[in-house]
């Protein structure tokens, strides 16, 4: 757990730090705003901002956010300090803690945001025996490739290979590949010098530098484009990495995981993913099966989660009836844990009896819990044939319009991110949206941050 702590340490601040460190804490210093960035871009890097409400915090998540540093920030200040208080609220703090420090509170933030807070359970024997490889290879600094449909968990079992490796004190750093435009993900990765580009007004150090010594988690790699595939590739080789804009190689030390919800080798099939890139990362392929497939997880997975929300909404504590561990044990959960997690929050806010009842197992609509028994080819005649029905009385042409629209939409005005997902050239999809806005009809532009090409 690292955290920086922006303000002057006078008393009532260090007290904070003190006791933060006494939690396990790893603390870090800035007296102001720009000294606070200047030790991100340098790649000190942390996972929590302790900012004084003395300071601007306004500004200081306004910096966070222009330069893409994704830390929750919270305001401390003395307790009768009220309008302070709202006001970094207001600018985005998560949380504010009054001065004097209480010891308990500061404990509470520090371990919702701290890594090694994240519970990780399981009971099914698929998981256990799962569970066991992934324990064995941690040791080596091999890389890994996580697998498994999206929710079942996979940033939780790189966080478990990463704690159980001998790089656990070292950085755990993630990056969501599918997240990040992709003209930024290359400085996003492998940072940048000042005045590469327009924009970069001083140096910023990337996600390999700041892991260097533990641990970087490429979140969803199958989205990362194939021209950065290849710069990846050299650094996962050479174990060097090339700044944009810089003229000297970098060495890092770093072990990489990465995940994937779809099947790399068709990708590779498809020319969206390097061959050479999947052998280099699939040293070791740890593929987690979906929950539906685990069922003994589901009734462990789904105690633990009505503990958790009960705490954290200030209820009682009720135990699952057996009805609601019935109607749970008959759940399809195409969601994976992240929809049972759902489901249980929500079960635990509607029950009002001493447990949790079956009718509070219900999805967001009020509807009962998906649990046909169906096989791979079942689900997915159903899917053709729903898809099918919407199709139905409507021209050729406008489905490929609706087509060619929604998938600009995904990547966010990105032209050539699209025109590769549809298998077309970018020069097709240009005359296509042309022709789309000559007659009216809405089309995407870039978002901000976004390039067009």
């Amino acid at each position: 757990m690292r955290l920086t702590i922006v303000g002057h340490l006078k008393g009532q601040l260090t007290q904070a730090t003190r006791i933060a460190m006494d939690r396990g804490a790893a603390v870090t210093h800035a007296e102001s705003v720009d000294q606070a960035m200047r030790s991100l871009r340098a790649g000190r890097g942390a996972d929590l901002i302790m900012v004084d409400v003395a300071l601007d915090v306004r500004e200081l998540i306004e910096a966070l956010e222009a330069e893409r540093f994704h830390v929750p920030v919270v305001a401390c200040g003395v307790e009768h300090d009220a309008r302070a208080a709202v006001a970094a609220i207001r600018a985005g703090a998560k949380e504010y803690i009054p001065l004097p420090p209480d010891p308990d509170l500061i404990a509470a933030v520090l371990s919702a945001v701290a890594d090694d807070a994240r519970d990780f359970v399981f009971r099914d024997p698929a998981m256990v025996s799962l569970i066991k490889l992934a324990t064995q290879i941690a040791a080596s600094s091999a890389s890994v490739l996580i697998t498994g449909e999206s929710g079942c968990g996979k940033e939780m079992l790189a966080r478990h290979v990463h704690a159980a490796s001998p790089r656990a004190k070292a950085p755990f750093v993630s990056v969501n590949c599918a997240a990040i435009p992709e003209h930024l993900l290359e400085s996003e990765l492998f940072g940048h010098e000042k005045g590469a580009f327009t924009g970069a007004t001083a140096r910023r150090i990337g996600k390999f530098e700041e892991a260097s010594g533990g641990t970087l988690l490429l979140d969803e790699i199958s989205e990362m484009d194939v021209r950065l595939q290849a710069k990846l590739l050299r650094a996962l080789q050479e174990r060097v990495i090339d700044r944009v804009g810089g003229g000297k190689p970098v060495p890092v030390d770093i072990r990489v995981i990465a995940t994937s919800n779809r099947t790399l080798a068709d990708e590779v099939r498809k020319g969206t993913f390097r061959e050479d890139l999947l052998y280099r990362l699939n040293v070791v392929n740890l593929k987690i099966p979906p929950l539906r497939e685990r069922p003994a997880d589901i009734l462990e997975l789904a105690t633990h989660f009505a503990k958790k929300y009960a705490a954290a909404n200030g209820l009682p504590p009720r135990p699952l009836s057996a009805e609601a561990r019935v109607e749970l044990a008959r759940g399809r959960f195409p969601g994976n844990v992240r929809e049972l997690e759902n489901t249980i929050h929500r079960a635990v806010l509607l029950a009002t009896g001493p447990e949790i009842g079956a009718e509070t197992i219900r999805t967001p609509d009020g509807s009962p819990l998906d649990s046909t028994p169906r096989g791979p080819a079942a689900r997915a005649a159903e899917t053709a044939e729903t898809v099918a029905r919407g199709f139905v009385g409507r021209t050729l042409a406008d489905v490929e319009r609706d087509l060619i629209i929604d998938t600009l939409g995904h990547t966010r005005g990105n032209r050539t991110h699209a025109a590769n997902i549809l298998g077309i050239s970018i020069r097709t999809l240009r005359n296509k949206l042309n022709q789309y806005d000559d007659e009216g009809f809405p089309v995407p532009p870039p978002q901000a941050g976004v390039a067009a090409a």
